[in-house]
């Protein structure tokens, strides 16, 4: 009779592990197939609602279709431009318009008023995807056959191009990073040579999982995915899946050094994390949802691909790594022996003396850890966060932008990227001198029939194109402030109905919605993490206590951030989007590892009073929270192997503010704050032991 019930209990597992490794044999490819469903195109990520992305559409309308231009530039080796050499750029040009995934007629050559160099425009398909880096090296090829003088290709096709480059590495070697980071954390943490490996695995299973279904949605066009997305989705999976299992299987040890069985163990090592964990993974899923709040594209990309990574590294922590310990039991630990890690004299000392000094002096500690914290974030201010130039956009050397560099040397800043207005035909001429007579405009002229400025304009539906070309290089602030005083001041022609969009106008229109994003989503985010928070621990007063610490960690950190990048990075500033994904992921994360606390000090609290609930809570799970947010920063900073500043800056934020969650605010501000406030931490339903408590 008994027989039975204890095959099933072994056939469980089994079929648990066997399931998982059919998924992870099965979808494990589809982590190296995102970038056959990513799009690196920028104009697919602006703002929905701006009035550039409006100019986009309707420039559609006056072309047979949309086109990538490629701005091509000669500059003299020793001296001005000769004749000579002027007609062979003029051949070279016409011979890269023939190159495949050039569409059109190349422009004529424009020569700078010094005479030392020459411009000329080749639109490309905006449809090459990953073709395009071999496109650009091709019009490169052709063009650079001028004696005595140099040739680069700048504007968004070669940005475009070097961006892919950059993301080129994002299947290898960004995951290869990662996990020899978290591996290495691993075996220092454990001491054993399984255990590490079985945590990996589980990411890496959570993490193909993620990528197929991921990949099946945007094969659909139901989610979209960029090179931001793809490495961030790496990375927040690994970094979750790791998180999860060093909790579950800390506990798992635990509880089978107190039973001996494991099944028991298992058991109690479920039903005591499972709460812990699956509310961890709400606040941060449900955090990077409210993402879809905003109006930038990407931003909404990142909601729905992060919260189902997020959803597979619970379900592969919760299913895959209890089978796999079920079978192994302690041998999983090898050569280490399972011993209790908490309230029952075990633990590790380190933790037991912060324990101790917490619970002796909590004042001083949460006082002095708020001034330090306060004087931190009074420098968040100075992070500016108005996007950063192109000469920034890398960090490493970039062909694009040596190119612009030397188009921005000889011809006016805007050239190759002029800004576009849209106006009613019979207003044209009033638009344009208001155009030209604007500060900062180097020349308007409205569009012909051929696509180029001058001649009669082209009239598609009682509209006229016009561009303008700016005096500043086209990502600078300068131009930005061109942009708006363009805007004032053709807005205010009577029927002309103008709209202004081009490249500058976009840059400008996703820095103001990154800001009103902010506005709304970060009040959205604290709300679902206090109502989770209220939800799990019971209480009003310390939801409210925990997300005031993390925001203030937050704050802290950007004000660091500020100070290292100006500083120490030589970065102007970040991209608009920084503050908001640094955001979601602090806060979200940084209550993971309250969250992981806080279950702990309530359940301790239960059997043996507040005070004493948080001294066995800090000592039981100080050890594998700070090994925790080890591995997620570790995991965060393995970004900085993608050479873009964007993720460079995440990287850090993340790294950073992990880092001082870990050791600092859940070490002591937290259990400080808590202890010295008692029960009424826990308002309006402490926890009460059994016994009664015995200290508050």
């Amino acid at each position: 009779m008994t027989s039975q019930p204890r095959s099933f209990r072994w056939l469980v597992p089994v079929v648990v592990l066997v399931a998982w490794l059919g998924i992870g044999g099965t979808l494990g490819p589809y982590a190296g197939r995102l970038s056959e469903v990513a799009t690196n195109d920028q104009a697919a990520f602006l703002p929905q609602g701006a009035e550039s992305t409006r100019v986009l559409d309707r420039q559609k309308d006056f072309r047979q279709g949309e086109t990538l231009p490629a701005v091509v530039v000669w500059t003299g080796d020793d001296g001005p431009i000769t004749a000579s050499q002027r007609a062979r750029a003029g051949r070279a040009l016409a011979a890269a318009a023939r190159v495949d995934g050039a569409v059109g007629a190349p422009s004529p050559l424009l020569r700078a008023e010094d005479g030392r160099a020459l411009q000329g425009v080749i639109q490309l398909r905006p449809d090459l995807g990953r073709k395009l880096p071999d496109t650009v090296a091709a019009l490169r090829s052709e063009v650079n056959v001028v004696d005595g003088s140099r040739a680069q290709i700048a504007g968004p096709a070669a940005t475009q191009a070097d961006l892919s480059d950059a993301f080129s590495g994002i299947d290898g070697l960004l995951l290869a990073v990662a996990l020899v980071a978290v591996l290495v954390i691993l075996l220092l943490v454990y001491r054993s040579v399984l255990m590490p490996f079985l945590v990996i695995l589980s990411a890496v299973f959570a993490l193909g999982l993620a990528c197929a279904v991921v990949y099946t949605l945007a094969r659909h066009d139901v989610v979209r995915v960029d090179g931001q997305v793809q490495g961030i989705l790496s990375i927040l999976v690994i970094g979750a899946a790791t998180d999860y299992a060093l909790l579950l299987t800390a506990r798992f040890r635990e509880e089978l050094a107190r039973h001996g069985d494991r099944f028991a163990a298992a058991r109690d090592a479920l039903r005591r994390s499972v709460a812990a964990i699956a509310a961890s993974a709400a606040t941060v899923a449900l955090g990077l949802l409210a993402l879809l709040l905003s109006d930038l594209t990407n931003n909404r990309a990142l909601g729905p691909v992060g919260a189902i990574g997020i959803v597979c590294a619970v379900l592969a922590t919760l299913t895959f790594l209890p089978a796999v310990l079920l079978l192994l039991g302690p041998a999983a630990y090898w050569p280490s022996r399972p011993s209790p890690s908490g309230s029952g004299g075990g633990g590790h000392a380190l933790w037991r003396r912060v324990a101790v000094r917490v619970d002796r002096g909590p004042r001083p500690i949460w006082a002095g850890t708020l001034v330090v914290l306060a004087l931190l974030a009074s420098f968040a201010p100075t992070l500016h966060s108005a996007g950063v130039p192109l000469d920034e956009t890398f960090i490493n050397k970039a062909s694009s932008v040596e190119a612009q560099h030397a188009l921005d040397a000889h011809f006016p800043g805007g050239s190759g990227q002029p800004v576009v207005l849209i106006s009613r035909a019979g207003r044209a001429s009033a638009v344009t001198r208001a155009a030209e007579a604007t500060e900062g405009v180097s020349e308007a002229a409205p569009v012909g029939a051929g696509g180029r400025p001058g001649g009669p304009p082209k009239v598609v539906g009682d509209r006229v194109e016009i561009d303008a070309t700016l005096q500043d290089a086209p990502d600078s602030n300068a131009a930005k402030d061109t942009v708006r005083r363009l805007r004032k001041t053709t807005h205010a022609i009577p029927g002309a109905d103008v709209l202004v969009g081009g490249y500058t106008a976009q840059r400008y229109d996703t820095q103001t919605t990154a800001a009103h994003d902010r506005t709304i989503i970060v009040p959205v985010v604290l709300l679902i993490i206090l109502v989770i928070l209220i939800g799990l621990l019971r209480s009003l007063m310390l939801p409210v206590l925990l997300v005031a610490t993390v925001a203030l960690n937050f704050a802290a950190t950007l004000g660091v951030s500020s100070l290292v990048f100006r500083h120490l990075f030589g970065f102007s500033g970040t991209d608009a989007s920084v503050p908001l994904y640094g955001f979601v992921f602090l806060v979200a994360l940084g209550v993971d590892y309250n969250i992981f606390l806080m279950t702990r000090v309530r359940e301790e609290s239960l059997l043996h009073g507040v005070r004493e609930g948080v001294q066995r809570g800090l000592t039981a799970t100080g050890g594998v929270i700070t090994s925790a947010g080890v591995v997620l920063a570790a995991t965060f900073a393995a970004l900085i192997v993608i050479p873009l500043s964007f993720l460079a800056q995440i990287s850090f934020i993340v790294a950073f503010g992990v880092l001082l969650d870990t050791l600092v605010v859940r070490s002591l501000l937290v259990p400080a704050l808590v202890r010295d406030m008692g029960v009424r931490a826990w308002w309006p339903n402490a926890p009460r032991p059994r016994a009664g408590d015995r200290h508050r």
